[in-house]
């Protein structure tokens, strides 16, 4: 039951990461604050459909 997930930078816009995530326990869209090599940052990054 797992979904493929992937994370874009809010800063730049662009897709660094991908991830898994359950369905059935986070039906909302996820957040993490990851290092983005563009930004040559730390910055808040989120799901994408």
């Amino acid at each position: 039951m797992r979904e493929l997930a992937i994370l874009e930078c809010t800063e730049c816009k662009r897709r660094n990461y991908t991830t898994t995530k359950n369905r059935r326990t986070h039906s909302n869209r996820i957040e993490h604050k990851k290092y983005c090599r563009w930004c040559d940052k730390r910055t808040v990054h989120k799901e994408t459909r």
